[in-house]
């Protein structure tokens, strides 16, 4: 099997960035699509030529081969998903790609750009993530101070470790980071 090039999780690049001029047209949509098994990237590099823009969270595993070398290979975040914004048209040729299973429309968009602005932002940052694939009850919390200054999220605790869930609403799914407790403050 060939190896593919590396794949940008967004098109294009300032999608979710404040002010980008696609966020403002009032003819485009957010939806929700759902692939078939393991065909995210392939629905992505398809967006990209036909030029919907997308984002699709791509994080880094790495991994030994039989051989005992280290490889580390993009993997999407949440398994299935990517976000399109569209209109009908774009939509309907996304839907002629057979990558997508179904697809149903975001009726909260400000609150899925700010998941996701946040959640890209956290991706560039580098940290390690943990994907979370159901919310869990606990304080809603704020980052006080450091790099993610004003990020909320929600307190969980793992092996004895402070843990920040940022999530994406819409999902119910989200990833979380190691957090060191004094930088939280509650909400």
């Amino acid at each position: 099997m060939p190896i593919l090039k590396p794949l940008p999780d967004i098109w294009p690049v300032d999608l979710l960035e404040p002010g980008s001029a696609l966020l403002e047209r009032r003819d485009l949509s957010w939806w929700c699509v759902y692939t078939l098994s393991r065909r995210e990237k392939d629905l992505m590099r398809r967006l990209i030529v036909w030029r919907i823009p997308h984002y699709g969270p791509l994080i880094p595993r790495r991994y030994r081969s039989p051989a005992g070398r280290m490889r580390t290979s993009q993997v999407p975040l949440f398994a299935n998903y990517v976000f399109l914004l569209a209109d009908g048209a774009m939509r309907h040729q996304a839907l002629t790609s057979n990558c997508i299973s179904r697809c149903t429309e975001v009726t909260d968009a400000s609150t899925l750009v700010a998941d996701l602005r946040q959640l890209q932002q956290v991706i560039a940052a580098g940290v390690p993530l943990a994907p979370e694939s159901r919310l869990e009850t606990g304080q809603r919390v704020r980052v006080r101070s450091g790099p993610f200054r004003n990020y909320e999220g929600t307190v969980l605790r793992r092996e004895g470790k402070t843990r920040l869930l940022l999530s994406v609403r819409y999902l119910e799914q989200g990833v979380s980071m190691e957090m060191d407790e004094g930088l939280l403050e509650p909400l």
